[in-house]
């Protein structure tokens, strides 16, 4: 079931997208209209997101793992150098915790809290109704929270490091009047977090989460 939601949320952001795409090229851009709207430099968005941790991220004091994502709270500002560049800094206000469920039948969890930095490309002009938009920068993520069965590693503490490397975003914005919009988006976050039992090293697990989220913003 996990899975088929994963599919269903990362196929529904970047239909989405397609979309966009679609109706950015075959519409006709009109050269001699001009628009009477001031820019707008700068955006906030307050959403929601479902992260999906990959599948099979390794092992967890030596033993396989698979694990579970859920949602939290997300928000976003952007600068907007022009039409179409934004640099944007994204993270969460709250944590998305993750179920761990280990292959001799141990059970954890963790919590993670990331923030990244991104430059934004944002196809089309400002006024048409759906600007898709796509981004490429650099997370970190603080871990903390872990909690495992006492059986899973003789009581000791499992603890995860901090995951951190590129990220990439694709979206769109659906522009309800010339301040406020609703965003679909969906982020993958490459990255390794070395996982260690009572402070020892003991292997590195492959996150490499998708954020698929929605939200709400405005422009100033």
């Amino acid at each position: 079931m996990r899975k088929t939601y994963q599919a269903l949320a990362i196929a529904a952001a970047f239909a989405a997208t397609s979309m966009a795409f679609a109706q950015d090229t075959s519409s006709t851009e009109t050269t001699t209209t001009t628009s009477t709207t001031t820019p707008k430099r700068f955006s906030v968005v307050g959403g929601y997101a479902h992260m999906v941790p990959k599948s099979n991220p390794g092992t967890i004091a030596g033993q396989s793992a698979d694990l579970d994502g859920n949602g939290a709270a997300t928000l976003s500002g952007a600068w907007h150098v022009d039409d179409h560049w934004a640099v944007e800094l994204w993270g969460t206000p709250d944590k998305f915790k993750t179920d761990v469920n280990l292959a001799n039948g141990g059970r954890g969890s963790y919590k993670q809290q990331p923030i990244a930095v991104s430059g934004q490309y944002h196809f089309g002009q400002a006024s048409q109704p759906i600007r898709p938009f796509v981004g490429l920068g650099y997370y970190e993520s603080n871990i903390d929270d872990e909690r495992f069965d006492p059986t899973v590693a003789g009581g000791n503490h499992v603890g995860m490091d901090t995951p951190k490397g590129p990220i990439a975003t694709v979206g769109a914005d659906f522009n309800i009047t010339d301040r406020v919009f609703a965003r679909a988006d969906a982020r993958y976050l490459k990255s390794d977090s070395e996982a260690n039992v009572a402070g020892v090293p003991v292997g590195e697990v492959d996150l490499d989460p998708w954020v698929v989220g929605v939200g709400v913003g405005a422009r100033f």
